[in-house]
């Protein structure tokens, strides 16, 4: 058997979905998803071209071959590794389908058959702290037993209160930022009413995406401790790993960083410094679930939980829950897509997230069956379908 095609089509999500599908000569296919960003579609067709011909079931020798002939087009980091991700994804759902087994048997099989998830949440309607808990119960009342807000949109006491919560002007601003008392009292308010609102059981997350210096992110993350948050992620830029380490050792606020590290060579100083309590890798991101799965080994030797970023279609979420059900130090995966209502639609049968959690199957590969209706339907501008003519 041989592989006869690599071929993307990008869905206009919440954030570009951008599918992987992977043909061979006898018939079986496979599915996969890549982090959306510049450039990555195009570059899953540059990697494509280079294990065109090859046996699909040798995952590890194709992921070798991509990293040393693509090593100038940066292999260890950024977009190229996010398109062999999506790849990698793709070629473990096909393995499964030509074995008729899940994915997680060929990581050593289940440690749990429900994947608890998460729902990121971003902000309330307005920056009173009482729509963050609305939007809270709200969700919790969807089944799930765990949620996320951010912690760095614009605040009442620096701007107008009509502005709305969910402007980009968060992006635009400086890292590494101070935190003002009039502002440290909003967090700890918007916190305060999210855990009234949500109970004492409901796992709460907040996410400042990396914006503020260290004082300042010590200094919130002490604020924060009365709340039993699951964690704070990222308070203060991720790169110095000393300074990651200080601020998580300087709180018993659990701190959570991943996101944007690469690779498990990417992720092996932040684990043996041990410089946050728990890690988020985006697996569709990182290098892909064989990779996903070193990183959580590693980490389980240092008794760190992981906890999976995601921004995914129901592809790269299953198949993040396919892999995380196969570690020990799973703690939840993320559900970014809450406010897309054709989310589930995207493939057939039940839902994928059900009372909080993927319900994961014993069908092969990741189990899941693209809608091509739905998927034709909120293709981006510019994508086709898998190569098909427009």
């Amino acid at each position: 058997m041989k592989i006869t095609t690599v071929r993307t089509a990008v869905l206009a999500g919440n954030f570009p979905w951008v599918l992987v599908r992977i043909e061979t000569d006898a018939g079986v296919t496979g599915l996969g998803e890549a982090y959306w960003g510049a450039g990555v579609a195009e570059l899953v067709h540059r990697a494509g071209s280079l294990i065109i011909g090859e046996n699909p079931v040798n995952i590890g020798r194709l992921m070798f071959v991509l990293e040393r002939c693509l090593s100038g087009e940066g292999a260890q980091a950024g977009a190229t590794v996010t398109a062999m991700s999506g790849i990698e994804i793709a070629l473990w759902d096909l393995v499964g389908r030509l074995h008729q087994a899940p994915i997680s048997t060929f990581f050593g099989g289940r440690f749990r058959d429900k994947v608890r998830v998460y729902a990121d949440c971003h902000a309330g309607e307005t920056h009173d702290p009482h729509s963050y808990a609305d939007k809270a119960r709200a969700v919790v009342a969807e089944g799930y037993t765990a949620l996320k807000f951010d912690l760095d949109n614009p605040n009442p006491h620096t701007f107008d209160v009509s502005d709305d919560p969910h402007s980009r002007r968060q992006w635009i601003e400086p890292y590494n930022r101070g935190i003002g008392a009039a502002e440290l009292r909003w967090m700890v308010a918007v916190a305060g009413a999210l855990r009234a609102a949500v109970g004492p059981d409901v796992g709460l997350a907040l996410d400042c995406h990396w914006k503020f210096n260290v004082g300042d992110a010590i200094r919130l993350a002490q604020a924060l401790e009365p709340f039993e948050l699951l964690w704070l992620e990222d308070p203060a830029p991720p790169l110095n790993l000393a300074v990651q380490r200080d601020v998580t050792r300087a709180t018993r606020t659990p701190i959570c960083t991943g996101e944007n590290l690469y690779r498990l060579e990417g992720f092996r100083a932040a684990i043996e410094t041990q410089a946050a309590r728990i890690l988020a890798p985006d697996i569709p991101k990182m290098g892909g679930l064989m990779e996903f799965k070193k990183v959580a080994d590693l980490a389980a030797v240092y008794y760190i939980p992981m906890a999976p970023h995601n921004v995914a279609s129901p592809i790269g979420t299953v198949a993040g829950a396919q892999v995380s059900a196969a570690i020990a130090n799973f703690l939840v995966i993320e559900y970014h897509a809450h406010e897309v209502d054709w989310w589930a639609d995207l493939v057939d049968g039940e839902p994928p997230i059900r009372d909080g959690f993927v319900h994961l199957n014993d069908r092969p590969g990741h189990g899941l069956t693209l809608n091509e209706d739905v998927a034709r339907a909120h293709l981006a501008p510019g994508s086709s379908y898998f190569g098909e003519n427009p």
